[in-house]
């Protein structure tokens, strides 16, 4: 269900979206995907209060001394802009700006409900206040189809909240958000690749 959606809606994907117009692109995407992406969790986590630690592709491990704290799921966009190298156009491709997405809390009693948005950085940022920079460490391709799967490692923290204290991030299960198949038109034109993905946090065992 969570993949036929992303693919009913990656036809219609947009290009050249002015920034004012992701904020209005985004939430429309989450109306539409949440429905899928809730009941996959759903069924993938069970009913349970704990948070499992993810079973994940060599490489994405994280390190001993470090345990789940929560766990969301991003339902936003990948926003790519056609980059043209006038020297050499072989480099001439689409290249990511940045995600812009909602997260929805997995965890817990809070499965469902608004947690946050992930932006540029890229950082995750929760309705509590707190804030996480990441930076990645590795990356593997799981479907050819989707935007890899990520370990990060947080380079910064802030507030005091969901995301306070935060050492790693997984972005995992990714559907969709690859870059357009197709050429732009104009140097700077933007296109809005809708994704979803899990985003494992974790934090140093006490």
């Amino acid at each position: 269900m969570k993949a036929q959606t992303m693919k009913n809606l990656q036809t219609r994907t947009t290009h050249s979206h002015p920034a004012s117009a992701i904020w209005i692109a985004v939430p429309l995407l989450a109306l539409a995907l949440f429905a899928a992406a809730s009941q996959v969790n759903a069924e993938r986590h069970g009913g349970g209060h704990s948070i499992r630690p993810p079973c994940v592709p060599a490489g994405l491990e994280i390190p001993a001394g470090n345990e789940v704290a929560s766990h969301s799921t991003g339902v936003g966009v990948q926003i790519y802009v056609w980059t043209v190298n006038p020297t050499n156009a072989a480099l001439t491709s689409w290249v990511l700006k940045a995600p812009h997405a909602v997260l929805f809390a997995s965890h817990k009693n809070e499965r469902g409900e608004l947690e946050g948005i992930h932006f540029a950085g890229p950082t995750w940022q929760g309705n509590d206040g707190s804030k996480v920079v990441g930076a990645r460490v590795a990356s593997v391709t799981v479907d050819a189809t989707a935007i890899p799967w990520l370990l990060l490692q947080a380079t910064s923290t802030s507030g005091g909240g969901t995301f306070t204290d935060t050492t790693y991030i997984q972005r995992l299960n990714t559907v969709g958000g690859l870059a357009p198949t197709t050429p732009g038109n104009t140097a700077g034109e933007e296109a809005l690749v809708p994704y979803i993905a899990d985003y494992y946090f974790y934090r140093a065992k006490e």
